[in-house]
């Protein structure tokens, strides 16, 4: 019988990952001046236990003011990237890979966790701060952004790079650039927040170019054996905002400067109307990933087994990411390679857990 693809391993420069189900970063808004506890090393561990491929950490600010929220994990200090090892040493214990998102979040920073019973900025007496971004359009609902200087836009790669050298030390396998989801990098992205009239607004080419530099600069200190990855929006779901086609290109371009695989999502930079179904973000990756011709991930309601072998089937995707059907169920590879019939050694049980594997 043939091996589905879920279970096949993939190589991207020197890391090999076990398999192609892999952990979509998602934010937990749990951590204290930015350190990484125990939470986060029982929410992610518990995902390694269950079969993950790669396990890829929330997205973590490269600077404090980057932050989503006042309790978002962080990797701009000592403290944070020891804390990181710790966890990262248990998921690679449990046979799984390890990656993190570095991200700033712009214009959606200093805002309060989800289940606040208060919305929107959080004021600096309450310990928010004052945000950035391309330009001083806030998103609806926050506070309105200062428009950043050339010259904090020229710190920025810097940061990323600093970023990178401490997740190397903390020993993660991946790093993942966040340009989606409206946060800072995608903010330049798109014509709906960048009104910019100098060298990084206008032409797609130049709202492209701060998160190329900042490729550049994360490459350039991220060892050249471990691969890198970035986080698309491929869409704004707008008339006037981006599209496939743009980000395609965009895409096109990042592998042409070291990345190795897009991270293909959508939305999230303006509010919209979009067609949420099963896989409803699919189409997109795929068509990324012939543009770029570099390897995709697809997400997007990405439930079943059936379903998302066929997405790799189809050609729309090298690997899936998993991340609100993994929050239901931190084991969905196992039981993925139950319903698919793969062999219990090709799947990773763990010894305590294998008479789950059993019919």
């Amino acid at each position: 019988m043939t091996s589905p693809l879920l279970f096949e391993p993939l190589t991207l420069r020197s890391v090999t990952f076990p398999n192609r189900v892999w952990l979509a970063p998602m934010c937990q808004y749990s951590a204290v001046d930015g350190v990484p506890g125990d939470w986060h090393l029982v929410n992610l561990g518990a995902r390694a236990q269950g079969g993950f491929g790669l396990v890829v950490a929330e997205a973590s600010a490269v600077v404090p003011e980057g932050r989503i929220t006042p309790q978002d994990t962080g990797i701009w200090s000592q403290e944070q990237t020891e804390a990181w090892g710790r966890v990262v040493d248990f998921v690679h214990s449990q046979g799984a890979r390890a990656g993190i998102q570095l991200a700033h979040a712009g214009r959606k920073a200093s805002t309060f966790r989800p289940w606040s019973e208060q919305r929107g900025s959080v004021p600096t007496d309450d310990g928010g701060w004052e945000t950035v971004g391309p330009s001083d359009e806030a998103f609806p609902g926050y506070s309105a952004p200062r428009e950043m200087t050339v010259a904090e836009i020229q710190a920025v790669p810097g940061a990323f790079a600093d970023a990178a050298v401490r997740a190397h030390e903390a020993g993660f396998d991946v790093v993942e650039i966040h340009a989606a989801h409206g946060y800072l990098l995608h903010q330049f992205l798109s014509p709906l927040s960048n009104r910019r009239t100098d060298g990084y607004g206008g032409s797609l080419e130049a709202r492209s170019r701060l998160l190329v530099e900042v490729t550049d600069a994360v490459r350039a200190e991220w060892p050249a054996d471990k691969p890198l990855f970035v986080r698309v929006s491929a869409t704004d779901w707008l008339p006037d905002g981006l599209s496939v086609d743009d980000v395609a290109q965009v895409s096109k371009v990042l592998g042409e400067h070291g990345v190795d695989l897009v991270d293909v999502s959508t939305g999230g930079n303006a509010p919209a109307q979009i067609p949420v179904g099963p896989g409803y973000q699919v189409p997109a990756a795929r068509d990324v990933r012939g543009v770029a011709g570099i390897p995709v991930s697809a997400v997007g309601l990405i439930t079943e087994p059936a379903q998302a072998e066929q997405v790799l089937a189809d050609g729309s995707a090298d690997a899936v990411m998993l991340g609100r059907e993994a929050l239901r169920d931190p084991h969905w590879p196992l039981r993925a390679a139950h319903e698919l019939g793969v062999p219990v050694e090709d799947a990773r049980w763990q010894p305590q857990y294998v008479r789950g594997a059993w019919v």
